[in-house]
């Protein structure tokens, strides 16, 4: 199940009311968390904390600190965010202690990097609620020449076709570092990843267990002057690339194997054929290594799947524990109440400072 909402402009004029649709429900009960990872983010943290406290008035921002040397833990305090601190670096690192740390009903987790527009931050909390979602992916809309670099998309728009065609349509920008999460999404999720490979961790546990899911086009702008990416392009890819393949191989056992013992039994009869042959017209087995090694990928080939089939069985068991655990966690409750009327101006419309 997948829905889309218009997210608005990137810097809609100040005190423009949202459309219906793209408004959240209000809930005095209602829990919003932002959560926003960050490591050497001073030059963006404070715009970042001041966007969503005005989109979302109510909601508590969470700064997580991930071992930075300049002045982000200072600069996000004095912006009214609550800071805690995450020592072993890598985004997943700091994902893992958020989701286990925050108690929340509702979870948005946005990059401390200033390139994500907030404004599109109660679209994502309407769709999430009125649709009783447990994640919406904010789809990326770059508003600049340089905010969304072509190898980025090029990469972005591979890996996410790979994991669409082994898991399941759904996502169209699965590399997203702006989401919002269910509860229940965030207390199932294992988080196992150290870095940016998170983002593919949270696309395949939600196709795995079928949860429903929806996308928010949102604008997607450049890096305050000064700021750098932490994104290294090859050597993430790669390991984006790993994760998916390590993914494959836990969570569809069967096919993982299945191929590669469909591969070592395509060796072992090209190595093996031509020696066949040989013995049934002369009676003798001339190439004995070649003939001892073909059989040995063909006993290979029949080991593969037989574990392929063995761990078919046990992922599926591990895969009906996790959604037990999913299911024992209440769903996002259905709520009508409008948002309130007098929406705060929209943080892209001016950067502090400019």
């Amino acid at each position: 199940m997948s829905g889309v909402i218009a997210a608005g402009p990137f810097a809609a004029a100040p005190g423009r009311r949202p459309p219906a649709s793209a408004r959240a429900p209000r809930d005095t009960a209602l829990r919003i968390a932002v959560l926003v990872p960050c490591y050497n983010e001073a030059l963006s943290i404070a715009d970042v904390v001041a966007g969503f406290t005005a989109a979302l008035p109510a909601a508590a921002i969470y700064v997580y600190d991930n071992d930075s040397n300049d002045e982000t833990v200072a600069i996000a305090r004095r912006a009214g965010a609550i800071v805690r601190h995450e020592a072993l670096r890598g985004k997943g690192n700091v994902v893992r202690r958020m989701f286990a740390d925050i108690e929340a009903d509702i979870y948005i987790l946005v990059d401390g990097d200033g390139t994500y527009d907030a404004a599109a931050a109660p679209a994502m909390v309407a769709l999430l609620l009125d649709r009783q979602l447990d994640m919406v992916t904010a789809a990326r809309i770059p508003v600049a020449t340089g905010a969304y670099r072509t190898g980025h998309q090029f990469g972005n728009a591979l890996l996410t076709g790979v994991v669409r065609t082994i898991f399941g349509r759904g996502v169209s920008d699965m590399l997203s570092g702006y989401r919002a999460f269910s509860r229940r999404f965030v207390k199932s999720f294992p988080a196992l990843a150290a870095g940016f490979e998170t983002e593919t961790e949270f696309t395949v546990h939600a196709l795995e267990l079928r949860m429903p899911i929806g996308e928010v086009p949102t604008c997607y702008g450049e890096r305050p002057p000064g700021s750098t990416s932490k994104l290294r392009t090859y050597s993430d890819g790669l390991r984006i690339l790993r994760t998916i393949l390590v993914l494959v191989k836990e969570e569809r056992p069967l096919q993982f194997f299945s191929a590669t013992a469909a591969l070592l039994l395509l060796a072992g009869l090209v190595l093996g054929v031509p020696v066949v042959s040989t013995f049934l017209q002369t009676g003798l087995v001339p190439r004995l290594p070649t003939a001892v090694l073909a059989t040995g990928f063909v006993l290979l080939s029949s080991l593969a799947a037989t574990c392929g089939l063995i761990l078919d069985s046990v992922t599926r068991g591990r895969r009906e524990l996790k959604r037990l655990s999913y299911l024992a966690i209440p769903a996002p409750a259905d709520r009508d109440e409008p948002w309130p009327p007098e929406p705060s101006p929209a943080p892209f419309a001016k950067r502090a400072g400019d």
